[in-house]
């Protein structure tokens, strides 16, 4: 019998949808949170801590890596597994949104993105190749074709220029890609078996996601992203969307929606048939003291807290729930203790990665409109000023 391909889908109901990836360095039970590790570590929190809240994959960044410590000594090092010491699967993104967030460094040409780095001013030509080529290096399990991402808002004709150039550069990062996999030169490249996903553009255009899909397709990646979303549009057009461009991409593949989001967010989106997401809401939350709990999120810096002594979420039996009150917690933020953004980081991972294993639950035992129902109803239960701060934060 043929061996299976990377990824299967184990169970539906409607459109959610339970899957397995399979990776270099093991399998992720989808629908997946991935922790976002920019520079190869997920801020305020260690691996171990990371392996104990049961994460089965985390993201790293190539453009941050690529600047420092550098693409090629982590190469040699043994690849980034090695390098931070993490056996688990990593997906690196190609460094697309970070180009794009520096609008006043870099310019954008049809070679590639010329740009300033953000640590030194050094200038660096960053390229659909050499971005496959550094994630190669880098030995991800899941790497991201090079893509450029608008804003928003943007003008139909500027999303169409840069949706087109985004598809050259896919053909161009996806050739290179099967030339490094076909190359069989370890000393070079510690990409054997990685995974290379395709990003789907066209703004909140629906003919543009539409043909943008097509042509994605037409590349032949292993999966398949949705890209420039969550970029300052309301939240009811990016479900809309990222919903129709979900049911472009093919049933039998990983659908991954990038930088996505709150916990309303992912499930709403698992419902439209995503499988991955990553955001960094709950570690950068967590260090100005905003909390995820099953009632919608607390700001624990608040005076109201101050002799709370019940736990942050009185549902959740994570380790900081378990042992700390909210008054500690606020104790911490204000004496501007470090221990506060690790335990409120433990904390809003475990509300993710949990929400993320009841979603899968859910999928399997065929009820999850029912758990969507009542994750609304109880999520929205404090004020929608306190939810409110989430955007604020971010």
């Amino acid at each position: 019998m043929p061996e299976p391909g990377p990824f299967t889908v184990t169970h539906t109901d409607g459109r959610a949808r339970r899957g397995v990836l399979r990776t270099p360095h093991g399998v992720v039970q989808t629908p997946a949170f991935m922790p976002v590790g920019t520079a190869g570590a997920v801020k305020a929190v260690t691996h171990r801590d990371l392996l104990q809240l049961g994460a089965e994959i985390i993201l790293a960044n190539t453009y941050h890596l690529l600047l420092r410590p550098g693409d090629r000594l982590i190469g040699n090092a043994g690849g980034l597994h090695r390098f931070i010491g993490w056996s688990r699967p990593l997906l690196t993104d190609s460094g697309g949104y970070q180009v794009f967030s520096l609008a006043q460094r870099r310019s954008v040409s049809e070679e590639g993105v010329c740009f300033r780095s953000h640590l030194d001013g050094s200038p660096h030509l960053l390229t659909p190749e050499g971005a496959t080529e550094a994630q190669a290096r880098l030995g991800a399990d899941v790497a991201m074709a090079f893509d450029e991402c608008t804003p928003f808002p943007v003008t139909k004709e500027e999303a169409l220029r840069s949706m087109e150039l985004t598809t050259r550069w896919g053909r161009r990062a996806r050739a290179r890609f099967l030339e490094l996999q076909a190359a069989g030169d370890d000393t070079a490249v510690t990409n054997r078996g990685q995974l290379q996903f395709g990003i789907v553009q066209g703004g909140v255009y629906p003919d543009l996601r539409e043909r943008h899909a097509g042509e994605t397709l037409a590349t032949g990646f292993d999966g398949y992203a949705i890209g420039g979303l969550s970029v300052g549009e309301p939240v009811e057009l990016m479900y809309e969307v990222a919903g129709r461009t979900a049911e472009l991409l093919p049933a039998a593949g990983p659908r991954y929606l990038m930088g996505v989001g709150t916990p309303l967010d992912l499930v709403e989106m698992v419902g439209h048939g995503i499988d991955l997401f990553d955001c960094v809401l709950p570690t950068r939350n967590a260090r100005n003291g905003q909390l995820f709990t099953s009632a919608g999120p607390i700001n624990i810096r608040n005076a109201r807290y101050g002799a709370d002594e019940q736990p942050a979420d009185p549902e959740c039996g994570c380790y900081t729930c378990r042992q700390f009150s909210r008054a500690y917690l606020r104790h911490l933020c204000a004496a501007n203790e470090i221990t506060a953004a690790t335990l409120g980081t433990l904390h809003n991972l475990h509300f993710y990665l949990d929400t993320m294993r009841r979603i899968g639950e859910a999928i399997t035992f065929g009820s999850f409109a029912t758990f969507r129902q009542r994750f609304h109803q109880q999520y929205s239960r404090r004020s929608h000023s306190t939810q409110g701060g989430a955007a604020q934060l971010q």
